[in-house]
């Protein structure tokens, strides 16, 4: 059995796992252009059907049990966070790095921190490709420059695991930090699970929140409907740019720029974009992480504030002891917050522990569903009228021509709040 199957049943998470380990190179990741995800594409020649793709592979199973053992030796006490040892929140020094990163530049100058000291060698990370900008490359950075380069969100699908091969296949004594979302950081807990040459390697696992991953199609829908931007024309994208919360700036080929800022985007469907196979995932914060980052958005938070602060979840003594090396000799600014702050204003880690709504409505339209050993929460209602609703914003997602009625039913479906919202406007008067 191989991972073939996995994406045939909808369950595949694009994130290159399989094509990073597999023994013989016969699986590629490649663009189903259709629905703007990656898929493995498997070369039946090379294949020698040893299973091993499918035993690592996060799409169709995921023991949380099992790896909370194989990493932290117990299981989690807290069901939103996973294990960690502190939270905090906090930015790098560096005003630059800070400007330029989606929130306070901590995964930014803890990369360039850890080269620099010598704690690794090398860094998996992401930067969208020179020659073809839409598309993302994972690679190996080994300098503070390269490190710079994969600075920002990208908010598309990214099989950053592909890069394994790099790491196995490299120096004897090299040791290396990877930078993934969940899904990233569970794939590569599956091959440590079996492999320890890739686990004497990986010193360091940087995971960062996800929300809501977003496919191809979202990018093109956000430069057609709301820049007016043809993707031919695009010569360089930045998702979040421009300080805190940013936004994509989108620079064309005749060197013309165009900017949407992130709350606008987001709220103009973008998040309608994500792959079903992510609307089945339990982990929004990277719960097999050594430390966790994510945008801080506490209440002391101003409105005006041009750049970003980082939620910061410690998992490891590892981590632990590098965020405070990086305290003393500041390079950056910490400082402790409770485990309710970190989530503030992360709604989705809720969402995701109760995604047994999502779970009955796939089972119920027939759909296949991952398996996981997991603790979750019983969802209330609004869970599920929740899920029905991200269930048809998908669906009209999914379809070019249906994109118009996409905006149409946001808008309908917005009606009753705006209603509330000038009804209450008008009383306050």
């Amino acid at each position: 059995m191989n991972v073939e199957k996995v994406y045939k049943e909808g369950m595949c998470t694009g994130c290159g796992t399989c094509a990073g380990i597999c023994p013989t190179n016969a699986i590629e990741m490649v663009i189903d252009k259709k629905k703007g995800i990656y898929k493995p594409l498997i070369d039946i020649e090379k294949c020698t059907k040893c299973g091993l793709c499918y035993k690592v592979c996060p799409g169709h199973s995921v023991d949380f049990k099992e790896l909370n053992e194989f990493v932290f030796g117990k299981q989690p006490e807290n069901i939103l966070l996973g294990n960690y040892i502190n939270c905090y929140a906090g930015h790098s020094t560096d005003y630059g790095i800070r400007y330029n990163s989606a929130s306070g530049g901590l995964v930014t100058q803890l990369l360039i921190f850890a080269i620099e000291e010598g704690i690794i060698d090398g860094a998996l990370v992401t930067r969208m490709k020179k020659d073809n900008p839409l598309e993302p490359e994972p690679f190996i950075a080994r300098t503070k420059e390269e490190i710079i380069e994969a600075t920002g969100s990208k908010y598309c699908p990214v099989p950053a695991n592909i890069t394994l091969k790099e790491i196995l296949n490299s120096k004897g004594g090299e040791k290396f930090a990877v930078v993934g979302l969940p899904c990233h950081i569970l794939g590569i807990r599956n091959v440590e699970q079996i492999n320890k040459k890739l686990k004497s390697k990986i010193v360091l696992h940087l995971g960062i929140f996800c929300s809501t991953p977003c496919n191809f199609l979202g990018t093109e829908f956000i430069l057609s409907k709301r820049l007016g931007v043809n993707i031919d024309n695009v010569k360089d994208i930045k998702y979040r740019g421009k300080g805190w919360p940013g936004g994509m700036s989108v620079r064309l080929k005749n060197n013309r720029e165009k900017f949407i800022s992130s709350s606008e985007y987001w709220d103009n469907n973008f998040s309608a974009f994500t792959p079903s196979r992510c609307r089945l995932c339990t982990d929004n914060t990277a719960e097999l992480a050594d430390v966790s980052f994510a945008d801080y958005r506490g209440k002391e938070i101003s409105l005006n504030e041009k750049i970003g602060k980082t939620s910061i979840i410690s998992r490891s003594i590892d981590a632990e002891k590098i965020l405070h090396q990086m305290v003393d000799k500041q390079k950056i600014e910490i400082w402790k917050i409770n485990s309710k702050e970190a989530t503030y204003a992360q709604g989705y880690v809720y969402l995701k522990k109760n995604a047994k709504a999502s779970f009955r409505l796939f089972a119920l339209l027939g759909k296949k569903i991952p398996s996981y050993n997991q603790e979750l929460i019983n969802p209330q209602m609004h869970y599920y009228i929740q899920e029905v609703d991200r269930h048809l914003r998908t669906l009209l997602a999914s379809k070019r021509y249906l994109w118009c009625l996409l905006i149409l039913y946001t808008f309908i479906s917005s009606l009753p709040l705006s209603l509330i919202i000038y009804v209450n406007q008008k009383l306050k008067k």
